[in-house]
Formats: C-alpha cells, sequence, structure tokens
C-alpha cells in the first residue's frame, strides 16, 4: 500500500471503526468477539485496499459477514461459552443500546435479544435495520433470495417482539401477561 493509499484507509478506519463496531457486536451479541472480527476484517481490507477503495465500508461489511457466518459454523462444533456479563459491553454502543432499550421499555439490551434468534435472522435484522441497508442489498451482501431475506425479518421481527415482551416480564416493566385458558 502506497503512502495516499496508507493515509486513505487511516481515514476510514479512523471514521467509521466505531459504526461497523457496532455492527459486528450486533451481530455476535460479544464485544470481544466483535473487536476480533473487525480486527480481522480491517486486516483483509488493508490487503484488499485497491478493490476495496471505491466503496470500503460494503466491503468490510461483507468481510464481517462472512467471518461471522464462519464464527457460527465454529461455535457449533464446540461446547457452549458462559455468557459474558453485560458490563463487557463497549460503552458507546452501551449507549445506544440503552437509548433503544429505553424506547421499548426495557432495560436489557435488544443486543440481548437479538443474541436469542437464530444467526441467519440475526443476520438480516442487524442489515436491514441497524446498517439500513435494502432488502436487495441485503440478499446480495448474505447471498440469499429477497424472499428470504423478508421471510426472516418478519419470522425475526415476531420473535423478537415475544423476547422483548418476556424481558419485560422478567423486569417487572408491566407488560400484560397473556393467559391462555386451558
Amino acid at each position: 500500500m502506497g503512502m495516499k493509499a496508507g493515509q486513505e484507509f487511516d481515514d476510514f478506519v479512523r471514521e467509521r471503526s466505531a459504526a461497523l463496531l457496532r455492527m459486528a457486536y450486533a451481530l455476535t451479541g460479544d464485544h470481544g468477539h466483535a473487536e476480533d472480527l473487525l480486527q480481522t476484517a480491517m486486516l483483509r481490507t488493508a490487503r484488499r485496499w485497491s478493490s476495496a477503495r471505491n466503496a470500503p465500508e460494503a466491503y468490510v461489511r461483507q468481510v464481517l459477514v462472512n467471518l461471522c457466518r464462519d464464527r457460527v459454523r465454529w461455535l457449533r462444533r464446540r461446547p457452549p461459552e458462559s455468557a459474558l456479563a453485560e458490563a463487557t459491553e463497549p460503552q458507546t454502543t452501551a449507549n445506544a443500546v440503552d437509548a433503544l432499550a429505553e424506547q421499548v421499555g426495557q432495560r436489557r439490551s435488544l443486543v440481548q435479544a437479538l443474541t436469542d434468534l437464530p444467526a441467519a435472522q440475526r443476520h438480516v435484522v442487524v442489515l436491514r435495520f441497524l446498517e439500513d441497508l435494502s432488502v436487495a442489498e441485503t440478499a446480495s451482501l448474505l447471498g440469499i433470495s429477497e424472499g428470504t431475506v423478508k421471510s426472516y425479518t418478519s419470522r425475526a421481527l415476531s420473535s423478537l417482539r415475544v423476547i422483548l415482551n418476556d424481558m419485560a416480564a422478567a423486569d417487572g416493566c408491566g407488560a400484560p401477561e397473556v393467559h391462555h385458558a386451558h
């Protein structure tokens, strides 16, 4: 990488790292893994800067999603980890998530709810709503059809409603409980 390219890359990292870290955290639900994935993605982007420089953020997003999928496959093959304390959230993400959680009337973070979704659904929701990509962009990035993006989105939103209601009930936020007659 030449001097000019090196400077371009450094500027990109400085300007977009925080936002990309938030995306990685939302995808993984784990701050340590998010940092590792972002570091790996940035290294790959630096190595391929001549092809990535026209749309570096899209390039990093693609690498992050691919790394996430690899990690999901890898995690399936090993014993489950114990969940880290929520205090390990990066401060910026924690603030953004808390603000969002407040809106929904939840104390526990939305990221926590996202981690309960199947990985494919979580990836779709993160790209569509946190990254603000269109259905077509999400489909292309994940290598799935637009119909699949729509059905995953619909299923994920239904699940999130249930998860967030359960959290609210557990937190004693007074979410109305639904009693089914037997």
